[in-house]
C-alpha cells in the first residue's frame, strides 16, 4: 500500500511540474491530455513571464552552431550566451520572435525557452516530446498571437502545437499527416494556417478545431502569406494558389516561368500585390502580381544565379542570390535600384540599421555592411569557421 502511494506521489509531481501526462494518441487534443510520450508537452516555468525594456546597444545572434547571443554592438562583446539542453548536433535552424522584450527562440531538439532580452535569464521552458536524436524543429519562426505561440514539427512528432504564451504550457495540438513540416505558420482572422504534406489546414487559434483541410496534386512547401483579405500558398514546384481563408477554395493560380519553382519562403505580400522568387537552372526571378486577380504586375530576373533570400524594406524588396549579389528592387515597377557582388557571403537575414547600413552574419563573421561606402565591416569574428554552416538568424533590439 506504502509503495503505491509513492508511485501515485509522484505520477502527481510530473503533472504539476509538466501540466500533462502521456495517454493514448490522437488529433486535436482539447483535454490536453491524451498525447504519447513522444507528441507530449512539458513545461517548467523559472520566473514569472514580464514585459522587459529592449538593449537598444544589442543585437541578437542565433549562430549556426544552434547558440543564442546576445552582442553589444558598442562595446563589441557578448552580454550572455544560451544554448539547448541537449541538441544532439551544432546546428540553427530556426528564427526568433521578439515580443514585449521577451525572447521566444526554438532549439532544433524540440525545446523552446522565453528569455529576457536584457540579461539573458529564462522564464520558461518547453519540450515538444521527448526524442533526443533527430530535428524536431526546423525553418521554424514562433508565430505568437493572442496569448499563444504556434509552431510545427517534424517527423517523428509531426504536430502543430498552441502554446500558453505565459508559461509554455500545452493549449492544443493536432497530428499532422505529413513528416516534413519545416514551414513557419500563419495566423489570420482568428486562424491558423499550415501545410502538410500535399495537404493544407486551417484550424480555429484558440481551440485548435480543424475548420477547413485541403488536398492538391503536389506537396505544398511554401511559407502562406496574406494581403488581409486572401491566402497564397505555394507548391513544392512551381505554382502559387490564391485561397479563400474560410473554404480554402483556390481562387487563381499563378505558373511560374519554364524551369523555375521552389518558391519556399521567399514570399511576401503588401498593398494588395504578393511578391515572390522563383529559383532556376538557368534564371531565377522576382515576381510581382495583383493579388486579387492574379495578374503579373512585373517580373525581374537573375541570370545565372539564384535569389536565396528576399525580404521588404521600405518601398523595396532586398535581397541576395547564391553567389552572394546582394541587390534593391524599386517594389514600384520591378527596376533594380541598386546591386553590389558582396566579398562575404551571407547566410543569414537581412537587419537594417537606420538609413546607413544593414548586418547580417557569414559562416566567418557579422558583417556591418555600409551603403555610402560599400565596406563589409567585420564587426565580430568567429573563432572557428565549420564547412557546413546551415544558417544563422539576426535581429535588432
Amino acid at each position: 500500500m506504502k509503495k503505491n502511494l509513492g508511485i501515485l506521489l509522484f505520477v502527481l509531481n510530473v503533472i504539476n511540474m509538466f501540466g500533462q501526462t502521456p495517454t493514448a494518441s490522437g488529433k486535436t487534443n482539447y483535454s490536453n491530455k491524451a498525447l504519447t510520450i513522444n507528441d507530449m508537452v512539458t513545461n517548467k516555468v523559472i520566473s514569472p513571464l514580464k514585459k522587459v525594456p529592449l538593449d537598444g546597444q544589442s543585437i541578437l545572434i542565433y549562430d549556426y552552431d544552434g547558440s543564442l547571443m546576445s552582442f553589444n554592438l558598442e562595446s563589441e562583446s557578448f552580454n550572455w550566451t544560451v544554448k539547448a539542453t541537449d541538441n544532439h548536433t551544432e546546428m540553427c535552424a530556426n528564427q526568433v520572435t521578439l515580443k514585449d522584450g521577451v525572447i521566444y527562440v526554438p532549439f532544433i531538439n524540440g525545446e523552446i525557452f522565453a528569455i529576457n532580452n536584457k540579461t539573458g535569464e529564462i522564464f520558461w521552458k518547453s519540450r515538444l516530446g521527448n526524442i533526443t536524436d533527430q530535428i524536431i524543429l526546423k525553418n521554424q519562426i514562433p508565430v505568437i498571437n493572442d496569448g499563444k505561440l504556434f509552431i510545427t514539427t517534424q517527423d517523428p512528432n509531426n504536430n502543430i502545437y498552441a502554446l500558453d504564451l505565459k508559461d509554455g504550457s500545452l493549449v492544443w495540438n493536432y497530428k499532422l499527416d505529413a513528416t516534413n513540416n519545416d514551414i513557419p505558420v500563419l495566423f489570420f482572422d482568428n486562424k491558423v494556417f499550415t501545410q502538410s504534406g500535399n495537404n493544407f489546414y486551417s484550424f480555429e487559434a484558440n481551440t485548435g478545431k480543424l475548420l477547413s483541410q485541403k488536398s492538391f496534386d503536389e506537396p505544398i512547401h511554401g511559407k502562406a502569406v496574406t494581403d488581409g483579405e486572401n491566402i497564397f500558398v505555394a507548391n513544392e514546384k512551381d505554382v502559387l494558389f490564391a485561397l479563400n481563408p474560410n473554404t480554402l477554395d483556390v481562387l487563381w493560380q499563378f505558373k511560374l516561368d519554364e524551369g523555375q519553382g521552389n518558391i519556399k519562403e521567399r514570399i511576401f505580400s503588401k498593398d494588395k500585390k504578393v511578391y515572390f522568387a522563383g529559383q532556376g537552372t538557368e534564371v531565377s526571378s522576382l515576381y510581382a502580381l495583383d493579388s486579387k486577380t492574379g495578374t503579373q504586375i512585373w517580373k525581374t530576373d537573375f541570370k545565372n544565379d539564384n535569389i536565396e533570400y528576399i525580404i521588404e524594406e521600405s518601398d523595396n524588396a532586398w535581397g541576395y542570390t547564391q553567389k552572394g549579389k546582394l541587390f534593391q528592387i524599386d517594389m514600384a515597377n520591378g527596376e533594380m535600384a541598386f546591386e553590389i557582388k558582396l566579398s562575404t557571403l551571407p547566410i543569414s537575414n537581412l537587419e537594417f540599421a537606420e538609413e546607413n547600413f544593414l548586418y547580417y552574419y557569414s559562416d566567418a563573421a557579422l558583417i556591418q555592411f555600409e551603403f555610402s561606402t560599400k565596406d563589409e565591416n567585420e564587426v565580430y569574428l568567429r573563432t572557428s569557421i565549420k564547412d557546413d554552416a546551415y544558417r544563422a538568424y539576426l535581429k535588432i533590439l
